[in-house]
């Protein structure tokens, strides 16, 4: 295999010789990239034809398909294709031979598992920084998060089964950490954990699921080995990640990028500057990953850019104008592939200005006004030499492609993801027992003790009341049932009490003497 990628050739006069090749050297693909240029000017073409170069070449290509036509590169371009004929005069115009077909070896993926692989992750790997920049979090709401994570943490020193693996795991421990006693506890330890910000983190995990995040986070998750795979005749495998649906969470995309961008960053080992890179990756729409970045997240982007290339990664961002990726970030881009720009607007005349300036300049031409005038598929050219030093900038026809232009069919995406070496790998969710079960567990055991202590209390005062019910009231005496006197009773009554009467008076005038005669 060849140590360069060929990416087109000059054309100046008309009549392209091998002399005006434009490479890519392998040795420092690593140093990173940009593709740029206005809706319409070539630039997927571009991507498709680098990664099936790189492909061709032995290295693994990770590349998002935004809007479904790179997905062709899995099957052969045609001779009937209506662009055939182009792409044999383009071939002829640079010196390249003779065009032949040829598709690239391809895995593909997809967040939502439609249209490839599932793409998983858990919250543990995203960690609190990336999930907070996902859930669009104040300082004060990610601080929550971080507390919650370092709860679970702590947690796992005395049951490994604590993990946080999918959303509804952090739903539970938010909601865990809101409980009164929970609650008090927990801010002692880590902090003030306010009612309201929770409540807060706790609405934006809502509206995280509702965009679909939640067939994103689970298990099994995603080995960074299966994106760096290569076939039997050395080929690397071309991973494409179905993007079309998930584009439209812009968030999540972006997210999802950084996070494997970042994953790769800390699990691959150091290899210096490798013969070629162990893995290149593509970022379409790169312009989402900056922007209402936070300034400690952009940063930590700039660091992963930075440093990557040691780990043989090399990182080609893809967007309409080199201005949507910030300056810090920009100047780690050493080869680059510049479509045409349009300059209708002030703003788009200074982007112009801007990416012109970044070039090493040609004396043949005055670079600010030809990439006004770059036909499509047509581009500025500046890729490393093998000292790493911008070679000068050079008008170029990107060579055709060998690949199928356009989408594939749903019956081709098939046919692909049957013969793929991951099928039936990631396809089945598994749920193992985590935070959720734990915590459920604990508050159905607690929801039981309750209910039993509360059975207890009523028996308790059933009893009582029984009990009192029985016993009689205090001085109250038992009588026989009142009953209406006879005559005889009543007249014997009537005897008795004028005879006691009589008697009474007897006595007291006896004692007293002054009682008056009747």
């Amino acid at each position: 295999m060849s140590d360069t990628i060929f990416l087109g050739g000059a054309d100046a006069d008309g009549s392209g010789t091998p002399d005006d090749a434009q490479s890519l050297i392998l040795k420092v693909a690593n140093r990173h990239g940009l593709v740029a240029g206005a809706t319409g000017t070539g630039k997927t073409v571009t991507l498709q034809v680098m990664a099936q170069a790189f492909a061709d070449a032995g290295v693994p290509v990770f590349a998002a398909d935004v809007k479904g036509d790179l997905s062709g590169i899995a099957f052969p371009g045609t001779e009937t294709h209506k662009a055939h004929a182009a792409f044999t005069s383009r071939a002829e115009k640079i010196a390249m031979g003779p065009l032949t077909y040829h598709p690239a070896p391809v895995i593909f993926w997809d967040v939502f598992g439609e249209k490839g692989h599932p793409v998983r992750t858990t919250i543990a790997e995203m960690g609190p920084v990336l999930l907070s920049n996902l859930m669009g979090l104040t300082a004060v709401q990610e601080g929550i998060l971080n507390i919650a994570f370092q709860y679970a943490d702590d947690r796992c020193v005395d049951d490994p089964d604590f993990r946080i693996l999918d959303l509804k795991d952090l739903r539970k421990l938010l909601a865990h950490l809101g409980e009164p006693g929970i609650r008090e506890e927990v801010s002692r330890k880590y902090g003030n954990v306010a009612p309201a910000s929770l409540a807060a983190v706790q609405r934006e995990l809502l509206v995280l699921e509702r965009a679909g995040a939640e067939s994103f986070f689970g298990e099994p998750a995603l080995e960074l080995s299966d994106f760096m795979r290569t076939t039997t005749d050395g080929r690397g495998y071309v991973n494409i990640l179905d993007a079309t649906k998930l584009i439209n969470s812009p968030k999540l995309y972006s997210t999802f990028l950084l996070w494997l961008l970042s994953e790769l960053f800390e699990e691959l080992p150091e290899v210096g500057d490798p013969e070629k890179p162990r893995l290149v990756f593509f970022f379409d729409e790169a312009h989402l990953l900056f922007t209402d970045t936070p300034p400690a997240l952009l940063q930590k982007i700039e660091q992963v850019v930075r440093l990557i290339r040691s780990k043989g990664v090399g990182v080609y961002f893809v967007t309409q104008n080199p201005r949507d990726v910030p300056e810090s970030v920009l100047a780690q881009l050493g080869n680059r592939v510049q479509h045409a720009l349009r300059a209708y607007t002030p703003m788009e005349q200074k982007a112009v200005k801007s990416a012109a300036a970044s070039f090493r300049p040609n004396p043949a031409f005055k670079t600010e006004t030809v990439i006004t005038e770059l036909g499509v598929g047509e581009a500025l050219v500046s890729t490393l030499d093998a000292k790493g030093t911008p070679s000068i900038v050079q008008r170029t026809l990107i060579r055709p492609p060998a690949s199928r232009l356009g989408p594939v069919t749903d019956a081709e995406r098939a046919e692909i993801l049957k013969a793929s070496p991951l099928f039936g790998r990631y396809d089945k969710m598994v749920d193992r027992e985590s935070a959720y079960e734990i915590l459920s567990k604990k508050e159905a055991e607690a929801a039981k003790l309750a209910e039993k202590e509360r059975l207890a209390a009523e028996k308790e005062k059933e009893a009582a009341a029984k009990a009192k019910a029985k016993a009689p009231a205090k001085g109250r005496t038992t009588s026989s049932r009142s009953r209406r006197m006879t005559p005889t009773e009543r007249a014997t009554n009537t005897a008795a009490t004028t005879i006691s009467r009589e008697v009474t008076r007897y006595i007291l005038r006896g004692i007293f003497g002054n009682m008056k005669k009747r």
